[in-house]
């Protein structure tokens, strides 16, 4: 699951970047990024000067984002172990919420528990952000490489990204919560979306 984690850090690089423009929220602005693994989003909302909390839960994965932060040298991000469906912070606390290729692989009653926490702790005029896989996945390269990708991790983790597959992924998982799109993008030759979103 790391070498997993490591891999996609190197390929969602230039996404990374991107998240913090298309968020379009203010300098001193708070975010919090979910299942935040390696913590790249996080410290790239940091240099974007937005004081950024990135959470996982798994303990291991934390231990090299905080060994990020450390070589970043930046102050205004922290991490701290916490459970996705069950988020440690008050409601309207954030003014952006975002998450990144930590829905696909989840089952689908936890998909729509993190959403919905989401929209909780987001403030009533905030921003949330979900990327992942389009769906359907593109027929080309990048589709067979995302597919096989995904296949050779154990377990529940490919069974999840089946069956998000199948539920229509985030277009289908948005429609069950009180939200309003605002933005959409496809990139990477068509196999992520990113959706900006607001409360209703």
């Amino acid at each position: 699951m790391l070498h997993y984690q490591i891999l996609v850090d190197r390929l969602l690089r230039d996404i990374r970047r991107f998240i913090p423009i298309f968020a379009n929220i203010q300098f001193g602005a708070s975010a919090l990024d979910l299942c935040c693994g390696t913590g790249e989003q996080v410290l790239e909302f940091g240099r974007n000067g937005i004081t950024a909390t990135g959470i996982d839960i798994n303990s291991n994965i934390l231990k090299i984002a905080l060994k990020n932060k450390a070589k970043s040298n930046l102050e205004n991000v922290s991490f701290q172990q916490a459970d996705a469906t069950n988020l440690p912070f008050r409601d309207c606390h954030f003014d952006c919420v975002s998450i990144s290729f930590g829905l696909h692989d989840k089952a689908r009653i936890s998909r729509k528990k993190i959403v919905s926490e989401m929209t909780r702790v987001v403030k009533e005029n905030g921003t949330l952000i979900l990327v992942d896989f389009q769906v359907t996945l593109p027929a080309n390269i990048s589709g067979l490489i995302a597919r096989s990708i995904e296949f050779l991790i154990d377990g529940d983790h490919y069974r999840n990204f089946k069956d998000y597959l199948r539920s229509g992924g985030l277009e289908n998982l948005i429609k069950t919560q009180n939200l309003r799109e605002g933005e959409r993008v496809v990139l990477k030759n068509r196999l992520v979306t990113a959706m900006r979103m607001a409360k209703s």
